[in-house]
């Protein structure tokens, strides 16, 4: 039995299933491990080939770590493999930005990348897994007070704001103004650059939480900003893509992960309300004592509109499940670096129904939230360990022919090829 295995930009035939029960014959394993990157020309095609859609594995195992640490049910035991996913997240992240920015010197195709419309949205991986990062030093450190860790989160936080707030503006920018686009090839990934300061500003109340007085409120303050201007956009982008899917039928098999991607901005701008909304009621009552009940209405408001968000998500959660289900059903499901969808939106609907029990009490978020972090850490476990099987030998990393894009002779046909799976 054979299948494929669709990378960001090609698709390779392997000679054994990706969901075949039986095991791979030792021989193979061992001629693996022992000649890596054996899928590629050469080792430097390893370096052309790293595209932003990896930063989505950084994504994932952040999500994972902020996960374990905040289990429900939590024991001393997960939170320091919480710990150690962070250490490990925080290594990868930045070996990514080494090897992309490597990329960048080398091969000076930045402009490419921007100009196509499969390339350019995974951009916005890269500002959401740096805000993974902060996340994971807020939640394990937090308990050690730590004295450099607030000043350190803080930091980070502006540098996350300088990367997420341009991908934010301009991409969709590009997107409009030079890239050419199908509807009927129109995917959830639109919403990689637009989703950026919905985290923002979840992370950004995460660090409010470490300071008192006017630096807690700006960051507060920027963070509801940043979290309109995300969600409006998104909820927008989110009917357009319900529409395409209601026209063109369900994404092909190679790409039915990207169905998880609206639930993203869904379990997000949920999770991060109620957080805004607890902050809100800590800090402005005293800093803000012109605006009488200004923090109790905000918190009020932080768990209404988090409800609200957290029911919008349940429908597409349900939707997603369907729909991977449905392909599966019908037929094999290649793995390629769009799993990595599985992990960081279904997170943050887990997350969210976490806040949720926090605030109410009610034992029924508490175990909803516990089930499925449960399932994303079972799934993450999965996913990593074919990504790291499959990069290893080179297959998740052949880098894409150039030319073959045409960007400049034909846009329209150059849009029409799926190559980032994400």
């Amino acid at each position: 039995m054979h299948s494929r295995v669709t990378t960001d930009h090609s698709e390779i035939t392997l000679g054994i299933s990706t969901f075949s029960p039986h095991p791979m014959r030792l021989d193979m394993i061992k001629s693996h491990i022992h000649r890596p990157m054996h899928k590629l020309e050469t080792r430097k095609d390893a370096i052309r080939g790293f595209s932003p859609a990896w930063f989505t594995a950084s994504m994932g195992t952040g999500m994972v770590c902020v996960l374990l640490h905040e289990f429900p049910y939590s024991c001393q035991p997960l939170r320091y493999i919480s710990m150690g996913v962070g250490l490990f997240n925080l290594v990868m992240f930045l070996a990514f930005l080494a090897l992309f920015t490597w990329r960048m010197v080398q091969y000076r195709d930045l402009n490419v990348i921007l100009l196509h419309p499969q390339l350019s949205m995974p951009l916005g991986a890269i500002p959401m897994a740096l805000a993974t990062v902060i996340s994971s030093i807020v939640v394990t450190l937090t308990p050690y007070n730590t004295l450099w860790m607030p000043t350190l989160a803080l930091v980070l936080w502006c540098i996350h704001l300088c990367l997420a707030i341009p991908m934010f503006l301009f991409i969709p920018f590009v997107a409009i103004s030079h890239q050419r686009h199908k509807f009927e090839l129109v995917n959830a990934t639109l919403l990689l650059p637009v989703v950026t300061t919905v985290v923002a500003s979840s992370v950004g109340a995460s660090v409010a939480a470490l300071f008192e007085g006017t630096t807690a409120v700006a960051v507060v303050l920027i963070s509801y900003m940043l979290w309109a201007m995300g969600l409006g956009i998104s909820l927008m982008i989110i009917t357009f893509y319900v529409i395409r899917l209601m026209l063109h039928k369900l994404p092909p098999s190679e790409i039915i992960a990207s169905t998880f991607l609206p639930l993203g901005p869904l379990g997000q701008s949920s999770y991060g309300i109620q957080l805004l909304g607890t902050q809100a009621r800590r800090l402005l009552p005293e800093l803000l004592p012109q605006i009488e009940f200004l923090g109790d209405f905000l918190y009020c408001m932080g768990l209404f509109l988090g409800l609200a968000l957290w029911a919008l998500a349940i429908w597409w959660f349900t939707h997603a499940l369907c729909s991977v289900i449905y392909r599966r059903i019908h037929g094999p499901v290649p793995f390629n670096l769009g799993w990595w969808a599985f992990i960081f939106p279904a997170g943050t609907f887990s997350l969210s129904s976490n806040e949720l029990w926090i605030i109410t009490g009610f034992t029924f978020f508490r175990v909803l939230a516990s089930v499925v972090s449960t399932g994303i850490i079972l799934m993450w476990i999965f996913v990593l360990a074919n990504t790291i099987r499959y990069g290893w030998t080179g297959e998740l990393l052949k880098p894409i022919n150039i030319s073959r894009l045409e960007l400049q002779k034909d846009p329209e046909t150059a849009a029409s090829t799926p190559i980032v799976q994400v």
